[in-house]
């Protein structure tokens, strides 16, 4: 890997870290739904999947995943492994819908937190080795729509800054 690349994604790693940590500082409905978030890191990591690759954009969230544990919530913790398996998911999910599918990415970014939530409840399952848990799966799938819109919006926005940018000499990719 090139060395401007590396630092760029790097940088983009270190990003992600910091809005996922700045997003676990905002409490959603008081804690009411435990494991609700916006996704913050998400637009980052679809940023990098539309204007990378799918393999970087995989390494990346994997990273920031292992990141946040070490830093926040702690390596191998539940919390950990409800994150990782959200991320891989949703990660999956938005690769399978921008390449098979005309979605926007908007629409990306809703299949990639529907996903997510997915992913969690699967680990959650998994973790706790209990089916009844995916009775919670419908809150989280509420929320999941606007979150995903909220984030495939600011992912867009941001893809045009820096297509901008590009286009008056500045190369960011």
């Amino acid at each position: 890997m090139e060395m401007k690349k590396f630092t760029r994604l790097s940088l983009l790693l270190a990003l992600s870290v910091v809005l996922n940590i700045i997003e676990s500082c905002i409490p959603l409905f008081n804690g009411y739904l435990p494991g609700l978030k916006i996704g913050l890191a998400n637009i980052v990591i679809l940023f990098i999947l539309y204007c990378y690759s799918f393999k970087d954009a995989l390494y990346v969230s994997i990273l920031r995943v292992f990141l946040v544990g070490m830093v926040r919530t702690g390596l191998f913790s539940v919390a950990f492994f409800f994150s990782l398996g959200g991320a891989i998911l949703s990660l999956y999910a938005m690769f399978c819908a921008k390449k098979f599918t005309r979605l926007s990415i908007v629409g990306v970014s809703i299949i990639g937190s529907i996903f997510h939530s997915i992913g969690q409840i699967i680990s959650a399952m998994f973790l706790v080795n209990s089916s009844a848990i995916v009775f919670y799966l419908p809150w989280l799938l509420l929320f999941s729509i606007p979150t995903g819109i909220l984030t495939g919006m600011i992912s867009k926005q941001m893809m045009e800054s820096f297509k901008d940018l590009n286009e008056i000499g500045v190369s960011l990719y």
